[in-house]
């Protein structure tokens, strides 16, 4: 049986560096804080644990002085900086440069907005870390959407300026785009920025053709991961056979039965060694 695993897969650009940058400064102090998982991965939180980073909530941060806390990938909301500022915090950020550069814009166009009465909307799910720091860009007055459900939400006789997480599916954000010019009254100014990554916008069709190169699929991401669950919806449409695990002890081997090949890919949270550990189980297993 031909096991395969996608090259593709794994973790996106911004999370290698954030693993990256903790992994560099683990290697010179026994502990490291990091403001909530730096991955939505178990499995990569528990290696990172091993060698000594803590995970701590934001609640636990805001009680925090004089310690060592790194950012990760998501960017944070600008009084998590002055916090760090007042209470001698040492930030490690590891911020994604397309969320930096995200916030920096969401902030400009805030400023914009608040001289001709407008307003910024988010695509994004509420509570997300990511939105948070985007919401923060403007004191948390941005109006987040969280689908096209909810666009009765936007007063479409002011000024608006949409966003988008990075990681919202690509088509939606357009749906929603054109959905806003289209209601929008005549002469309000719109401002519509595609914000959404590439990187994660781009896994969905790829796997779609992996998915028909295979009979079984294992799909391996953490439970809490959103870019996950999205990308497993969109495998298992084209190929049934599809399973989504955790770790190599969630396997069934029940899956592979006449199966003459399997393919192993996963979220842009997942790391590549768990995708590799998954592979070999299934060998030892079949």
């Amino acid at each position: 049986m031909i096991v395969e695993i996608d090259k593709k897969s794994g973790f996106c650009f911004g999370v290698v560096k954030a693993i990256a940058k903790a992994e560099n400064e683990l290697t010179d102090s026994e502990t490291l804080y990091c403001l909530g998982d730096i991955v939505h991965n178990g499995e990569e939180v528990n290696r990172l644990a091993n060698q000594g980073m803590v995970t701590i909530s934001r609640e636990e941060f805001f009680t925090m002085h004089k310690c060592r806390v790194l950012i990760r990938a998501h960017g944070e909301p600008p009084e998590t900086y002055e916090y760090a500022r007042q209470n001698d915090i040492e930030l490690v950020d590891a911020t994604c440069p397309i969320v930096l550069q995200l916030q920096n814009k969401i902030r400009a166009s805030f400023e914009l907005q608040q001289q001709q009465n407008g307003q910024v909307v988010i695509f994004g799910k509420p509570g997300h870390a990511e939105v948070i720091g985007l919401n923060g860009q403007t004191g948390n007055q941005a109006l987040i959407i969280s689908s096209l459900d909810e666009v009765d939400k936007i007063d479409f006789t002011r000024p608006i300026s949409l966003y988008s997480q990075t990681t919202k599916p690509l088509n939606e954000f357009r749906m929603l785009a054109e959905l806003v010019k289209l209601r929008a009254a005549d002469n309000v100014p719109i401002e519509i920025r595609d914000t959404v990554c590439r990187q994660v916008s781009n896994r969905g069709p790829h796997l779609q053709e992996f998915a028909k190169r295979h009979d079984v699929i294992i799909f391996v991401a953490g439970r809490k991961s959103s870019n996950g669950q999205a990308l497993f919806g969109e495998v298992s449409a084209i190929n049934p056979n599809s399973h989504f695990v955790a770790s190599p002890i969630d396997l069934d081997t029940n899956w592979f039965r006449d199966a003459n090949s399997v393919g192993i890919c996963g979220a842009t949270s997942t790391p590549m060694w768990l995708m590799e550990k998954v592979a070999e189980a299934i060998q030892k297993a079949t």
